[in-house]
């Protein structure tokens, strides 16, 4: 393989971009006792549990409750323009600092992962947002259909 192999390079640069080197795992981790490998297994299940709530926040109860600050913000104000702005800088802030969160937690999950004596070189971040997206899509979903109903215009009454 040539020296200047973009998969090895980082990109179309002739020398390596700062950050950019290919992580390399050892190929077994350290063995620890039986007893810190089950402990580690059980600290991870529950690092991923909570990576899990958190991801699932994403879709309902933030944006929810800044809906509910920008409607007292409406309230306070009498303009419904300060109202918009505090919701919507607050929930792109909650946001954002979650999925902060929900990224440490998936580092560490991975660490400890590993500890355990499992073969963990990749997190699992991409597969608990994407199925957390769906679980709250299928929750709106029956939400929408069954609990709220559709309007009269869609299913009338009489």
């Amino acid at each position: 393989m040539p020296l200047n192999d973009p998969t090895d390079t980082g990109g179309l640069f002739v020398g390596r971009r700062p950050g950019t080197r290919p992580i390399r795992y050892r190929d077994t981790p350290v063995a620890g006792s039986e007893k810190r490998r089950r402990a580690d297994d059980w600290l991870a299940r529950v690092i991923l549990v909570v990576e899990v709530l958190l991801c699932l926040t994403l879709w309902g109860p933030q944006p929810a409750a800044w809906l509910w600050v920008g409607g007292h913000v409406q309230g306070w104000t009498g303009s419904v323009e300060p109202a918009i702005l505090v919701a919507f800088v607050g929930m792109l802030f909650s946001l954002f600092f979650t999925l902060s969160i929900v990224k440490r937690l998936d580092h560490a999950w991975r660490i400890v992962r590993r500890a355990a004596g499992h073969p963990q070189t990749e997190g699992v971040v991409e597969r608990v947002f994407v199925i957390s997206a769906g679980v709250a899509a299928v929750g709106f979903t029956f939400w929408f259909l069954i609990i709220a109903g559709p309007g009269p215009e869609i299913a009338p009454w009489h």
